[in-house]
């Protein structure tokens, strides 16, 4: 990974340069954030929007350096970056006027491709192509869709979680995705196993492997696969202990401070696989080459 800091002295340029850029697009999109703060991004399926949002800006300030010095004697695409900037205002005063977040949003996921395209290249748009897909996992999915694919992973969730909690003794039942333990019925509700918290998830994966940066090709193909059952694992660890919060501490608890906490679970977890799937993978690839030699020595 090429990093490359800010100077002192470049910074002026900087903003001469891009201010102008970055004075439009607030104009533009700081209602639409201002929205999303009071609107969807306050329920508990969305709550990950201003995440992604604030990580895609970070990986672009993180990236700017190496963008500036890449696309550095480069001819801009003005042409191509002319007609999705004419798409993206289009985009956007559709999804504004007619209240259209998928429009809305994804209007700024956009502009910023065109920017980057008239101002210095298809070469900036190669080094910021990940903080800009980044922004997708911002963006919320139909309605039909969601619900769609999401009732097959509450069942499954619901199943695993049942049968764990019932080899270690506890008085469980279930009924579809309702989970009946001791004297209280708990719902498998979409924030706790649906689809966009598995989307949540894929993107934490994803920005770990843009972090790390490893080497291994087999390495990353084989995370970024592996991620997709580390978060229904996460998904069912978070569903267990919300249910023997439940059990233990009453109703109150479960859906009191207590279920925000079980988020905070969600993601410490997953966390906590990523990071030992990928100690394990390490080790692999390792051990690999290893065995290739002594293997060939023989």
């Amino acid at each position: 990974m090429l990093t490359i800091p800010f100077k002192s002295h470049t910074i002026k340029p900087i903003l001469i340069d891009w201010g102008p850029v970055l004075l439009g697009l607030l104009t533009l999109y700081l209602p639409t954030v201002f929205d999303l703060f009071n609107g969807l991004w306050t329920s508990e399926e969305q709550a990950h929007g201003p995440i992604i949002l604030f990580l895609s800006l970070w990986l672009i300030y993180r990236k700017w350096p190496e963008m500036m010095m890449k696309s550095k004697g480069k001819a801009p695409s003005i042409f191509w970056g002319g007609m999705i900037f004419l798409f993206t205002l289009l985009l956007y005063i559709i999804g504004r006027s007619q209240q259209i977040l998928i429009f809305e949003m994804g209007s700024f996921i956009t502009a910023l491709s065109a920017i980057f395209l008239i101002k210095r290249g298809t070469s900036a748009l190669k080094v910021m192509w990940f903080p800009i897909f980044f922004l997708l996992f911002m963006i919320p999915l139909p309605g039909t869709i969601v619900s769609l694919l999401t009732m097959p992973m509450k069942m499954a969730v619901s199943y695993v979680a049942e049968n764990i909690l019932f080899w270690a003794n506890y008085p469980i039942a279930r009924n579809g995705v309702i989970l009946q333990i001791g004297q209280y019925q708990l719902l498998v509700a979409d924030a706790c196993a649906g689809l966009q918290t598995l989307l949540t998830l894929e993107a934490l994966g994803l920005f770990y492997l843009n972090l790390v940066q490893h080497s291994s090709f087999f390495r990353n193909v084989a995370l970024a696969i592996l991620i997709i059952p580390i978060s229904f694992t996460a998904n069912v660890i978070r569903v267990i202990v919300l249910t023997l919060i439940t059990y233990h501490y009453g109703d109150a608890a479960g859906q009191g401070f207590l279920h925000g906490f079980a988020g905070m679970v969600l993601f410490m977890s997953a966390l906590i696989l990523i990071l030992g799937v990928d100690s394990l993978l390490q080790y692999f690839v390792r051990t690999q080459p290893t065995n290739t030699l002594q293997a060939a020595s023989k």
